[in-house]
């Protein structure tokens, strides 16, 4: 009787719709915050208040797109051009610092391109490619995980792009590095070693102004970067060399109060904040929706990440439960780093908050990643009666 009841069992494919229609709905609230933003500066600016909306929505149709063309595919396809992928992100990264299709915008080297419109931050490749490179060497090297030998090939296949991202963004740089560092700590069978990394970080933490300053001696950092130290720790005192806009984010945060002064009714993106729409969208959200408004989109973002784990949970193999694992690391530090910046928590990295800060190639890049996560839940297999 058992055996006939699992021979009628009919299996189907999974796809996660709930983590589909977060990322439909933190779009979909990303417009609106752009729009609320962004109004006043775009029409003053370039007498148009939804030059902004309209561009990251058109951006947004064709990364919906690309997720959903992405998803449909086996996630096993894309792994025939790691090799492919980590040169062509270390190739771009290194026109971006050493030639002249590296582009600079408000002082930081980050753009690729031949023009203000036909550029893209290469960054956000970087990224995805690592992830992807990361699963696999890990898949191969899954036995000999924990030997030091291992380590070496997972961090140092992240050195060469992360040390040519630091050189002009440090917050995704940290980000590579802590991608890395969460796909191998999941693979890893010997958990005990990460709290010397832990530590190792914390101490780096305490010591940040004097290291800071060697590494800009070194040429490893640049003076604007050590500066925003400065400003982290004092930022009062440094208010004319980077530290207005970290105080009126922390004036929006708090004058938001529980549930804020109404969508639209921010004062401090009349100016105050600059560049609102991007970085410091965060505290604009706090000062329109308040602290329940804010707790409701950190929410949002916990339970993507609960989604994230489910599919990692029960994805067919290592290579799937990896590439999700990538992205639930990079979308979780993105997010911490984010909101620990508006708060000054920590020093300012210009770091984008996932879904919501306007940025075309960070929203395509982050899409297509979803649709590696995607990709990987429609492989899922159920069984049903």
């Amino acid at each position: 009787m058992g055996k006939a009841k699992q021979a009628n069992k009919k299996k189907k494919s999974f796809y996660d719709y709930s983590l589909l229609f977060v990322i439909i709905f933190l779009s979909c609230f990303g417009l609106i915050m752009i729009y609320s933003t962004s109004y006043y500066t775009a029409q003053l600016k370039l007498g148009d208040g939804t030059y902004y909306l309209r561009r990251q929505a058109m951006i947004l149709l064709g990364s919906f797109a690309v997720m959903i063309f992405i998803s449909k595919i086996d996630y096993h396809f894309w792994a025939r051009f790691v090799v492919f992928a980590y040169l062509a992100s270390v190739i771009m990264m290194v026109l971006v610092n050493f030639t002249p299709l590296g582009r600079e915008v408000n002082g930081k080297k980050r753009w690729l391109g031949i023009s203000d419109s036909i550029s893209f931050q290469p960054t956000e490749f970087v990224k995805i490619a690592l992830i992807l490179v990361t699963a696999c060497v890990i898949v191969r090297l899954v036995k000999q995980i924990d030997h030091w030998k291992a380590t070496l090939i997972v961090f140092g296949l992240a050195i060469p792009p992360g040390l040519l991202v630091l050189m002009n963004n440090l917050s995704s740089g940290i980000i590579i590095f802590g991608i890395v560092f969460v796909m191998y700590f999941v693979a890893s069978k010997k958990k005990l070693r990460f709290a010397l990394f832990v530590g190792g970080f914390l101490a780096l933490a305490f010591l940040a102004i004097p290291l800071g300053e060697q590494l800009v001696k070194a040429g490893v950092l640049q003076s604007y970067q050590l500066d925003r130290i400065h400003v982290w720790q004092n930022p009062e005192a440094f208010a004319s060399e980077g530290g207005f806009q970290v105080l009126q984010g922390l004036y929006a945060i708090g004058s938001g109060g529980l549930f804020g002064k109404g969508l639209g009714n921010s004062i401090q993106k009349l100016g105050f904040v600059p560049e609102a729409q991007n970085d410091m969208i965060f505290s604009i959200i706090c000062e329109e929706l308040g602290l329940f408004g804010a707790a409701c989109l950190m929410l949002l973002f916990l339970f993507m990440l609960h989604r994230f784990l489910i599919i990692a949970s029960n994805a067919p193999d290592l290579l799937g439960a990896l590439i999700v694992t990538g992205a639930m690391g990079h979308i979780a530090i993105q997010v911490i780093l984010n909101i620990a910046v508006v708060t000054n928590s920590i020093p300012n990295t210009g770091i984008t908050l996932p879904f919501i800060s306007y940025g075309g190639t960070s929203l395509l890049f982050l899409m297509a990643e979803m649709g590696l996560v995607l990709g990987v839940s429609n492989q899922i297999t159920l069984e049903t009666l």
